[in-house]
């Protein structure tokens, strides 16, 4: 049976500098993390994210569409 509370959101990961990994929910405006791992990086993103819902509990949260590449 599917929880019909459940949310699904998509996290663009890219990597800094320093090795850590950054994420963001393009949904959600300036919900964003990091971590030493993909792991640590993913369990802070699921935190963040209830975070930013509770901030956000009257919006309504747009549709993700997708990622394209481009090559120029």
């Amino acid at each position: 049976m599917i929880n019909p509370t459940k949310r699904e959101f998509y996290v663009i990961i890219e990597q800094d500098e320093d090795g850590y990994y950054v994420g963001e929910i393009p949904q959600l405006k300036a919900c964003y993390s990091q971590g030493e791992t993909i792991d640590e990086l993913m369990a802070n993103m699921k935190k963040v994210i209830e975070l930013c819902l509770e901030t956000k509990s009257d919006e309504e949260i747009p549709e993700f569409i997708g990622i394209q590449k481009v090559e120029i």
